[in-house]
């Protein structure tokens, strides 16, 4: 492991560069709650968005003075000036002022290209641009981050211009220079070497600009170029929760950060506050509304997931022997996986993580082995459901409690044939007993499903209030034996959230809806369960 003392600056455009994802909108109170997340998380440079770009960055700079952060610096971004125009006269720039932020980000062009073709100037000019941008935000008493746009592929092509377009920012005041991968082609080999090269001809005073990276992920090695360009000195990290950004995404710092810290012996966040990172990682997904990547390193829920029985009783004795890290440092946890691949170690761990303690040599245990490998022989699929399967076990157990009992349902669907698109309405009607009660209840949804689950909820909610905060989150099927046409098996899993947890439930059913009875119910069970 690699020992420094040095200070890494993490500096999050979620909220600007992230939001240009596909499929990613964010309404003012949405950057607001993440703002106030990477805040809390210890996050020193938060970019808060282009004011004067549009009217929802304004208000957020305005609102943001009403729920100031607690220690984060954030930050308002912008372009140089236009061509042939005084910095004074800028109203982008005027607009920038106005945002009130002590630190202002300038982009700028460093590719000979981008001046001649998408600017339309001279490269006489675009130095003039980035001078006296940054010599007027300066006189204006802000301190200034140069993001140099481009910074990599106008270096390979032309690297005397491109160290002009550094010189003339640092010249001016700029306290950070940024090279940007902005294209996201360049790999970590040639980021060591173009950063090695820049730092010769930089001063070398304590008054000269600190360096920081910018990395895209077309290439898939925007971490590993963070990484590479830390290693040669850069001590500033810009990139996104998760990854996210247009194309294929920023740096994911979600990634860079445990990497640094945790394997490098750079200082990111504090110990404490690194623990905070899954939960950032998974409040920014439901924000933004795009399911957690379950496969991302560090924060993913498969993370330091365990299937194989022998994996499995190896990492009960010792960690060490099937994790890289210790899953608590950032705010993960272990998982032991149930299939039909498992052994009395799974379900002994399981039984744990569920505060239930069981003896190997307990009859049980085999009873709900067997069990699950039979219900995985009909199509079961526990290990994208452990909602389920701990109920499965609080059965074997004894321990279930039945909070409510179905006594029958029916579902009548309408096709409407509109001139642009069909669209089905359906009627629910369910009856269940709850707490001695016979309950009927009758809902309309968009489709089925969604009509039997409204219906049961109306019937349930004035016994169990706390079902008014469940909502489904994901809703997945799976055909199971294809061959069989539509008399097919089918699978359903369903993913229910109370704004605060997620978890998954599943049934099986050559009647989808069936199926889906199940899965609702069980998810609307185990929600209960968690309150």
């Amino acid at each position: 492991m690699e020992k420094t003392s040095n200070r890494i600056w993490i500096y999050d455009t979620t909220l600007r560069d992230g939001a240009q994802a596909d499929g990613i909108s964010l309404s003012v109170a949405d950057k607001l709650r993440i703002a106030h997340q990477l805040d809390a998380m210890g996050i020193p440079f938060i970019e808060g968005g282009w004011p004067g770009a549009n009217p929802k960055d304004g208000q957020f700079f305005w609102q943001l003075k009403e729920e100031p952060l607690s220690q984060a610096e954030v930050v308002a971004f912008c372009s140089t000036r236009r061509p042939h125009k005084t910095a004074a006269e800028d109203k982008l720039l005027q607009a920038l002022l106005t945002a009130g932020t002590s630190w202002i980000t300038i982009f700028g062009k460093s590719w000979d290209l981008h001046v001649t073709e998408s600017l339309k100037t001279t490269l006489e000019e675009n130095l003039a641009m980035i001078g006296d941008t940054i010599e007027y935000l300066v006189s204006q008493k802000r301190r200034v981050i140069y993001d140099a746009e481009h910074w990599f592929d106008g270096y390979k092509q032309n690297p005397d211009y491109a160290l002009q377009t550094l010189k003339a920012a640092w010249d001016a005041g700029a306290e950070w220079l940024v090279l940007c991968d902005t294209n996201g082609g360049t790999l970590p080999h040639e980021i060591s070497q173009i950063l090695g090269e820049v730092k010769r001809v930089l001063p070398n005073s304590d008054s000269a600009p600190k360096l920081g990276i910018h990395t895209h992920n077309d290439s898939g090695t925007a971490v590993a170029n963070s990484l590479a360009a830390v290693r040669e000195g850069a001590t500033m990290v810009q990139g996104t929760i998760s990854g996210y950004g247009e194309r294929c995404g920023n740096a994911n710092l979600c990634t860079v950060i445990p990497n640094l810290q945790l394997k490098m012996g750079y200082t990111c966040l504090e110990s404490g506050q690194l623990t905070e990172l899954t939960k950032t990682s998974r409040v920014v997904s439901e924000i933004v509304n795009l399911a957690p990547d379950e496969r991302a390193p560090f924060v993913g829920r498969c993370a330091f997931a365990h299937k194989g029985g022998i994996h499995v009783s190896a990492v009960e004795r010792n960690p060490l022997t099937y994790e890289h890290i210790q899953p608590e440092a950032i705010g993960n946890e272990r998982r032991i996986l149930i299939s039909e691949q498992s052994g009395l170690s799974n379900v002994l761990a399981k039984a744990r993580n569920f505060g239930m303690e069981l003896q190997k040599q307990d009859p049980v245990c085999r009873e709900i082995l067997e069990r699950l490998k039979e219900l995985e022989h009909q199509g079961y699929q526990f290990e994208a459901a452990e909602a389920s399967f701990e109920l499965l076990m609080r059965s074997a157990l004894g321990v279930r409690q039945e909070m409510f009992q179905l006594k029958g349902f029916q579902v009548h669907c309408d096709l409407h044939q509109e001139k642009v698109t069909p669209y089905s309405n359906a009627l629910a009607t369910i009856k269940v007993a709850v707490k001695g009660e016979d309950i009927l209840e009758v809902a309309e949804g968009e489709g089925p499903v969604a009509a039997l689950d409204k219906a049961l909820r109306k019937a349930l909610v004035k016994f169990y209030p706390q079902i008014a905060a469940f909502y489904l989150t994901d809703y997945k099927v799976r055909i199971l034996d294809g061959t069989a046409g539509t008399a097919a098996k089918t699978r359903v899993l369903v993913e229910s959230s109370n704004g605060e947890h997620r978890w998954t439930t599943l049934g099986v059913s050559p009647n989808i809806l069936e199926a889906s009875y199940e899965a609702v119910v069980e998810g609307i069970e185990y929600g209960l369960l968690l309150h």
